[in-house]
């Protein structure tokens, strides 16, 4: 089990410089950077239905402070980064818990009143290549740390990143415990099974992956992943994104395939499925039309790592994954840069999403569907004693007609960010 090392950020830029003094190279201070970002959330999902727990509703105020050393000087260098974790409770009860904001008592339902973690991340240097142990956040599309609540997911482990071949970007790696959003204790990696899609507590010490980015031009970009989470799941991942001039604007395709099935012991039981998503958006000065498709074929849900969102079309969206078995998606989205009214740092956006013949017979049928209508308002402050300030109002409407068992209910959820991020050092 993790140590909760409560108010751990106050000590990180001291051990930071405690470590680059006792180096004594210049680069490794000199390339430093230290920032602190604090986000405000609030988060109330409305359930629509029978339930026991009407709603879920939290406020809490949280502090993210990253402290990212340079490299010693010479062929091979070396350098050390730290993150620190701060989450404060503001309002909570039992009645209303269960937002993934704030670590939750099982038996009693109370949130705690604060949390905290200390993460350190060792790393060496070698040409373009890099190589971190520790703690990690990966950005990619069969590992994600999800930034989605008030703290963000990480994971432990080795993870390397090479820069070397012009024009690719290769990523490795292999992780072998998790850090949940409400949480402050690694533990193993397990599945995601809302709905109950594959037997429950599967759990593995080992989550290997490689893949990486080519940059086919300046408009095209080709990805692809391997990952497996030992005894559970394999899982390839394929995608393209190309831009293309048309007109007075600029198409953009983005297509995604995931290919997953069960390995080894397989412990989470049988895992068959491909996700093919495809995104096409148009941009025309401050406006952008996106329409896209996605869908599920094979005998199961798509798989992915418990605690985060998968990396699917479906992406962003607050209420549900839409990856259910046999599910059909559509997408239509609308965003707008009030920068043309000019209102700069000012953005919207509207989404809907349709899912259809979904096929969870224990949740009510071989046909069914649910909807998503997603409204965003963003503003970054551009000048003055706040600059950089940003806050960001969500709502979305969500509706399904699965039973009340489902992990997914139906609720209209409102999300209110204020974040700001300053330099330290």
């Amino acid at each position: 089990m993790q140590r909760n090392y409560r108010f751990a950020w106050c000590y990180a830029p001291g051990v930071l410089a405690t470590c680059a003094c006792g180096m004594a190279h210049a680069a490794l201070v000199e390339d430093a950077n230290v920032t602190l970002t604090t986000r405000n959330y609030y988060l109330d999902r409305d359930f629509k239905g029978p339930s026991t727990y009407p709603a879920a509703r939290e406020w809490a105020q949280g502090f993210i402070l990253r402290a990212h050393s340079g490299f010693t000087e010479g062929t091979l260098g070396f350098g050390l980064d730290l993150t620190g974790l701060v989450g404060l409770k503001l309002d909570s009860s039992a009645a209303r818990s269960g937002t993934q904001l704030l670590p939750t008592d099982p038996q009693t339902r109370e949130a705690k009143d604060d949390y905290s973690e200390l993460g350190a991340t060792f790393k060496a240097r070698l040409s373009q290549t890099r190589l971190s142990i520790g703690t990690q956040f990966p950005a990619l599309p069969v590992i994600t740390a999800s930034p989605a609540r008030l703290l963000p997911q990480s994971f432990r482990g080795v993870y390397g990143v090479s820069d070397d071949i012009e024009q690719l970007t290769l990523h490795g790696g292999r992780m072998d415990r998790v850090n949940l959003r409400d949480s402050t204790n690694y533990q193993p990696i397990a599945l995601a099974s809302p709905n109950g899609r594959f037997k429950a507590g599967a759990m593995s010490e080992r989550f290997a992956f490689i893949g990486g980015d080519y940059r086919w031009s300046d408009t095209s970009t080709l990805r692809y992943y391997h990952a497996e989470l030992r005894n559970i799941y394999t899982q390839d991942f394929l995608g393209v994104v190309q831009t293309v001039p048309l007109g007075p604007g600029t198409v953009k395709m983005d297509l995604r395939h995931f290919d997953s099935r069960d390995s080894g012991q397989a412990q989470a039981g049988r895992v068959d499925n491909r996700n093919t998503g495809l995104m096409l958006s148009y941009q025309v000065s401050a406006h952008t039309l996106g329409l896209g498709y996605m869908y599920q074929s094979g005998d199961t849900a798509m798989a992915y790592i418990a605690g985060g969102e998968p990396a699917v079309l479906s992406d962003g969206a607050m209420s549900a994954d839409f990856v259910n078995p046999k599910e059909n998606t559509w997408v239509a989205r609308y965003d707008y840069n009030f920068v043309a009214m000019g209102v700069p740092g000012l953005t919207g956006m509207v989404r809907y999403l349709n899912g259809s013949n979904i096929d969870l017979p224990h949740l009510g049928g071989r046909n069914l569907n649910e909807s998503s209508k997603d409204l965003e308002l963003g503003y970054v402050i551009q000048a003055g004693p706040a600059k950089g300030l940003s806050l960001r109002l969500r709502h979305a409407f969500y509706r399904n007609n699965q039973s009340g068992a489902s992990t997914f209910r139906s609720a209209n959820e409102t999300r209110v960010n204020v974040d700001y991020t300053f330099k330290v050092w």
